[in-house]
Formats: structure tokens, C-alpha cells, sequence
């Protein structure tokens, strides 16, 4: 059914009365309905060609049995509100178990399960269009890894979202969904890998950054770390969110670097110098198409380029230029060939490191040695001078405190064997008088007379 055969009011709510929308605002959709039919062991159902939509309201049929909402929104706008045919309204936090709900920062994602038939509503500031898509099928579509891959080959692998066999692309798709790509080592007996079990290596996006051209184009660049070791993989992308999960697994294997690069020190006088020895694989890369290029970076903000393009012999040595400031060193390099099959290969190379060393200092003379003996004699002179006059002062001022302690101390007996005999003295005195004969005193024998006794 087309759109024009299926009824709408032009202006109305969910219920169809004809009465001002509840959008005062313009308002911006672009959804894709995603419309699965029962599994094969119930009634086959019909696809959902019947939803129809004008700006922001669509129609579903009473046929469709699931439905899937990709909604794009202004960025950094709330989530929309979803209006149900019975007037009922359904939030990111609030709505059936039956209805799975991703919200990003531009877009939700809405999965429900036998949707009420009817007009449906959106209410939110969604962007601008009123198409929306009929699919039956959603799935990704992953680009195969080349073969021979080499560790450490930089590679430009793409994948896109796909509904009936057609490219989905929307802004802010890039944020509904996230990808994840990981090398899972086979375990083959003699790999380098036999080992290593899962590598996560990268993911996909679609931001216009690094090998992405576009962004929001619907193509998905990779971003991959093939620095890992080598061997039979089985490489597994995966694309999900809460109401999305999708996964392709590729098997692979990733080969043995085709160069092998030694930093090796110049003999003879030139021990200072360096170069790089170069064995590059000649049944795996086209040497006259093989081209290199290094940078040496060190002290004081060196950064010197080394370039090597074609080689003749699959054996090579690049000098490098001379250092002459003493520090550290790094160069880092890649190459750019291509195979006896044609296939063009980037190839970062491994870093190396070196240090050059200030030499040591030549020995001194007799005359400088004299000298220093000299210097260290004084010193050792005046240090016992010091040391000398230190004890004399100390020895002194010690002898001079112990006087004084014992002057101290001889004053204190003085005075205290003074006070005890003085003690002493008063007490025999006391002593004295109390021993004195009673003759000595006048003792009154004389009664008194009676007329003193009758007074």
C-alpha cells in the first residue's frame, strides 16, 4: 500500500481528531522501521508495507508483529516520548518489558514487540524529513581481512549496516551502536600465536577521523592494532546495543613481518655511528617497488628523515646520520611496497632506541696530579689545624666547668657542716639547763595567817 492510499488526518492528534497538534514546533524525523515476521513455526506474516507516516506520526498495521524504531535527534537533545494509538505514552524509563530502548546522544533506537496497530506519534525534536524506510532484515556487512596480512600493516577495512540489502545512513548513527573487533587465536601447534587466546585489536566508527572519509555516511572505518603476534585467527566483529547485537567471524591469518630491521653500531673509528640492517622477504614483497622511510628523532628536538626508494638487493644498510649531541636516541620507521600479486602494503616498522655517551675524561698529568696532591695536603693540614684548636677550646671549657661544679660543691659542705654544728652547740645548751640541781631554787614554806583565812 502506498502512502497516499492510507488515511491521515493532516492535522490531528493520535486519535485522528481534527484539533491542533500537540507538536507546536517543526518538527524533524527520519526513522526506519525494522519489521520482523513471526518465526517459521507460526503463521507466516505479511511485510509492513502498510505504515505510512506524515511528519511526525506513521501508522502501524495490525499484520506487522515486531517493529523497529531508528529515530534521529537534534545532538544533545532528550530522548523522544512515544504516543500509543490508545493516547498511552511510553518514556526510555518507563515503558513495557516487551519494548527494548537504546538512547544516544543524537538518536534512540526502539524495538517492540507486537506493537499496538494504529496511529503512532513522536514527540521530540527530531530531525527534519518525513521518510521512513520499510525493512524486514537488518544485518552488517564486514570487509574480509586481505590476504597475505603482515604484522604490523596498516589496512583500511570497512563495514556498513545494512536493511534489505541497502546501506543505512543517518547522523549519529555512529552513536546507537557500538563496535569491537577481536583476533581469536585458533591455537595451531608452531604459531606464535598458539598462546594468546583473544586480542582485542580495534573497533569501527563513523566520524570522519583517521582512515573514515566521511562521517554519518554509513560507512564504518576500522581502526586495528596488527601489531600482534603471528598466525591462524578467527577475526570477530561485532556490532550491539541493548536492543542490537549482530557478529561476523572471518577466518584469517596474519603473517610474519616481510623486513626485518637491525640497528647496529658502526666498527672500526666510526663506533659512534649507527645503521640500520635491512632483510626484506623478496618472494613476499616486489623489491623495486619497495620503499622506506625513517625518522630519527633525538636531543634538543632532532627529527632527521632517512628515505631509501627501491632496493636492489634484499639485503640493505641505511646509515644514519651522525649524532653529536650526547642523550637518547629513537628512530622509527615503515615501508610501502607491494606484493608479486599487486596488493599495495604499508608496513610500520618496530622502533629502536640508542644512547650516545659522553666519553670519559682523559687522565691528569704529573704536574696535575702534583697539584692535587698539594691541594689535598693543605687541606688535610688545615683540617688538623681545625680539628686541634676544636679540642684545645673544648678541653678548656671543660676543664673550666668542672672548677666551677666543684667550687660549687666544696661551698655547699662548708656551709652545711657549719650549719650542723651549730645544731650541735644549741643542743648540748638545751641539754644544760635542763639538768640544773633544784637547791638552787626558792621554795615558799609559809602558811597563811587566819585572818587571811577568814577573809
Amino acid at each position: 500500500m502506498n502512502r497516499d492510499s492510507t488515511w491521515w488526518p493532516s492535522r490531528g492528534n493520535a486519535f485522528g481528531e481534527d484539533r491542533p497538534s500537540v507538536m507546536t514546533l517543526p518538527m524533524r524525523l527520519f526513522a526506519l522501521l525494522l519489521c520482523c515476521c513471526l518465526p517459521s513455526t507460526a503463521l507466516a506474516v505479511t511485510q509492513a508495507t502498510q505504515a505510512a507516516e506524515l511528519k511526525n506520526r506513521f501508522r502501524i498495521d495490525h499484520m506487522v508483529d515486531s517493529v523497529t524504531l531508528l529515530i534521529k535527534r537534534d545532538y544533545g537533545s532528550a530522548p523522544v516520548i512515544l504516543i500509543l494509538p490508545d493516547g498511552s505514552k511510553w518514556y526510555p524509563s518507563r515503558h513495557p518489558d516487551t519494548v527494548k530502548w537504546v538512547d544516544g546522544l543524537s538518536g534512540d533506537m526502539i524495538t517492540i514487540a507486537n506493537p499496538m496497530p494504529g496511529p503512532w506519534q513522536l514527540l521530540g525534536r527530531v530531525t527534519q524529513g518525513s521518510t521512513i524506510d520499510k525493512i524486514s532484515k537488518l544485518e552488517i556487512q564486514v570487509e574480509p581481512l586481505p590476504q597475505p596480512l603482515f604484522q604490523g600493516e596498516r589496512v583500511k577495512l570497512v563495514a556498513k549496516l545494512m536493511g534489505d540489502a541497502q546501506r543505512l545512513r543517518m547522523p549519529g548513527l555512529d552513536y546507537l551502536f557500538e563496535w569491537s573487533a577481536r583476533f581469536i587465536s585458533t591455537h595451531q601447534a608452531g604459531d606464535e600465536n598458539f598462546a594468546s587466546g583473544t586480542l582485542i585489536v580495534g573497533s569501527y566508527s563513523d566520524d570522519g577521523e583517521g582512515l573514515d572519509e566521511r562521517p554519518d555516511d554509513g560507512v564504518f572505518t576500522a581502526k586495528l592494532n596488527l601489531n600482534q603476534p603471528w598466525g591462524d585467527y578467527v577475526f570477530e566483529v561485532k556490532a550491539h546495543n541493548s536492543v542490537f547485537d549482530r557478529q561476523v567471524n572471518l577466518p584469517f591469518s596474519l603473517s610474519p613481518s616481510p623486513v626485518t630491521v637491525t640497528l647496529m653500531q658502526l666498527d672500526g673509528t666510526d663506533k659512534d655511528r649507527r645503521k640500520l640492517h635491512l632483510e626484506i622477504d623478496d618472494t613476499q614483497l616486489v623489491l623495486a617497488q619497495t620503499h622506506v622511510r625513517f625518522e630519527l628523532f633525538g636531543p634538543a628536538g632532532l627529527r632527521l628523515p632517512i628515505v631509501q626508494q627501491g632496493f636492489s638487493e634484499a639485503s640493505s644498510d641505511l646509515l644514519l646520520p651522525q649524532a653529536t649531541e650526547f642523550g637518547s636516541y629513537r628512530v622509527t620507521g615503515f615501508l610501502a611496497s607491494t606484493t608479486p600479486a599487486g596488493r599495495e602494503v604499508v608496513i610500520d616498522l618496530p622502533e629502536h632506541f640508542f644512547n650516545l655517551i659522553a666519553p670519559p675524561d682523559p687522565p691528569p698529568s704529573a704536574a696535575e696530579l702534583a697539584r692535587i696532591a698539594a691541594k689535598k695536603a693543605q687541606a688535610a693540614e688545615a683540617k688538623a689545624k681545625d680539628d686541634a684548636i676544636f679540642w684545645i677550646i673544648t678541653i678548656n671549657i671543660s676543664l673550666l666547668l668542672l672548677g666551677v661544679l666543684g667550687l660549687v660543691i666544696w661551698r655547699k659542705r662548708q656551709n652545711l657542716a657549719q650549719a650542723l654544728a651549730a645544731a650541735e652547740q644549741k643542743a648540748q645548751a638545751s641539754a644544760a639547763v635542763s639538768k640544773a640541781p633544784l637547791a638552787s631554787q626558792e621554795i615558799d614554806l609559809t602558811l597563811p595567817d587566819e585572818d587571811d583565812l577568814d577573809d
